[in-house]
Formats: C-alpha cells, structure tokens, sequence
C-alpha cells in the first residue's frame, strides 16, 4: 500500500493515513525518524516492524517486502513527503508486486507536483513532469532544448543551491521572457510563490534561495503558420487535381488559419 505524506503541515493527513500508520503490519519509509515524527505528530502509534527503505536501499529491502505482501501481511510505503514513486522510492516495489500478480492500493494525498501546478497561475489543464533537473550544466541545457517546444506546462524539482543556475539556463535557452513560477517550502510557515519571467526569476534566485523547491515553467506558444507554405501545399494539390476549395479548407482547419484568407491567397497565386 502506497501512502502519500503532508508536504510540511501534518494536518493536511488524511484518516486513512492515520489509520494505516497504526495498523501496517510494515511500515516502509524513506526516513524512519520522520515517519516517527509524522505518527507522532499524528497521534496514531505504529505497531507494526518499521523499515528504512530509501534509494541506497531500495533494491536489498525488496525481496523482504515482497515476502511480507506474499503472506498477506499489509506493508505500507511512505517516503518523507508526499507521494511515493513520484522521484521517490516506491516504483520498483509496485513493478515488483505487479510482476508477482500481488495487490497495490494507493492512499491519495499531497502532491508537491500538482500543488505547485495549482498555485503557479499557469494554464493547468495538460502538464507534465520532468522529476529533477540534471545536475551537470551540459546535461541540463540539452534537458531544456529537448522541451523548447514542448506546449504543456511542465513541473520539476530542483535543489535550492542549484536553483539559480537552472533558472539562467533556463531563461537563456527558453527567453527571458517565458513565464513560470517558483514554488518554495509549499504548506509550510514560510510557503513562497514566486510568479514571473524566467529572467525575472533568476536575478532573484542569484541572491539565494532555501527550502524544498519546485518549479513550474509555462509550455511554448505555438508558432504562428507560415502562410506562403500553406498556400504552396494548398496550390501544388490543386494543380495535382484536387479541389481548391476543399483543399484550402482543410488544410486551414489543421493550421488554425482563416479558410477564406488561405482560398483567397491561393486563388491569387493561380493568377
């Protein structure tokens, strides 16, 4: 059973996580000494075996977790803030337990991914998640030519002390000019949106930024048709014995361009 945790204010724990906190057969958590806390902070007291299952460990912990879910003991995955397997643990025991045919349930709750998305003022109704962005300067300017065009918004997770250079790359490779905004220490006492150009963003970065940081960038605007080419594609079928008028009014409706505009300019090529 996967569980998402509060991203930073305990009471954002649904019942069921308090619930599950105190009768897991095992508990498996990314920090054992949070997951302590957590219950604490919850009033719910585990009673089950709690074992430390973090990146380092992952792949040791697995045949042991599965061996529990095989005698039908409940095991309960939480990592230290919100949903397991979103970069975090948690993928590789779910494809284990599929690959065996054992059960998965998932207990929703925060997610810093969709949180951020909600605040950020950007358009919400396609998105994607790109996890945490390279470390290295060459690998992530690549990263970010490879979703120059890329329409969605997109979210990823970046660490305070790289979060200035991520954020120059980024306006350097993306504009200045591209909207996105920078979400610190979400649910906490010192919860910060920053709404802005990437330019904007990173002059502000450069003095230094803490906390659990999550950014959000505004997906590119879609180019705007090239007219002589629509009306290239339009003629060369006509001439090939198509109808002018049908063609020019499908190939307007794919390009989002005016039909009548695109018949026209056609009709004034032939001339």
């Amino acid at each position: 059973m996967l569980a998402a945790t509060p991203l930073g204010d305990s009471r954002d724990a649904s019942p069921r996580l308090i619930e599950a906190l105190s009768s897991a057969d095992v508990l498996a958590a990314e920090d054992t000494r949070r997951l302590r806390s957590l219950a604490t902070a919850l009033g719910a007291s585990p009673a089950g075996r709690v074992v430390s299952f973090y990146d380092a460990v992952e792949s040791s912990r697995l045949p042991g977790l599965l061996s529990a879910v095989r005698d039908g003991s409940t095991v309960l995955l939480v990592t230290d803030a919100g949903m397991p397997s979103v970069s975090d643990p948690g993928f590789r025991l779910v494809d284990a337990c599929l690959t065996e045919g054992l059960p998965v349930t998932c207990l929703p709750g925060p997610s810093a991914v969709t949180t951020a998305l909600a605040l950020s003022g950007l358009p919400c109704e396609r998105f994607c998640f790109e996890g945490f962005a390279p470390r290295k300067a060459g690998e992530r300017r690549r990263w970010l030519s490879s979703l120059g065009d890329e329409r969605r918004t997109w979210v990823f997770f970046e660490s305070p002390h790289r979060l200035a250079a991520t954020l120059a790359d980024a306006a350097a490779v993306l504009g200045a000019s591209r909207r996105a905004a920078v979400c610190r220490e979400l649910t906490k006492p010192y919860e910060q949106v920053r709404r802005d150009s990437l330019g904007e963003l990173a002059s502000w970065a450069a003095e230094g930024v803490r906390g659990e940081i999550t950014v959000v960038v505004a997906g590119a605007e879609p180019a705007e048709p090239d007219l002589d080419e629509l009306v290239a594609e339009v003629r060369g079928r006509a001439d090939a014995g198509e109808r002018l008028k049908a063609v020019a009014a499908e190939v307007a409706g794919r390009a989002g361009v005016s039909t009548k505009a695109l018949y026209d300019a056609a009709l004034a090529r032939r001339s």
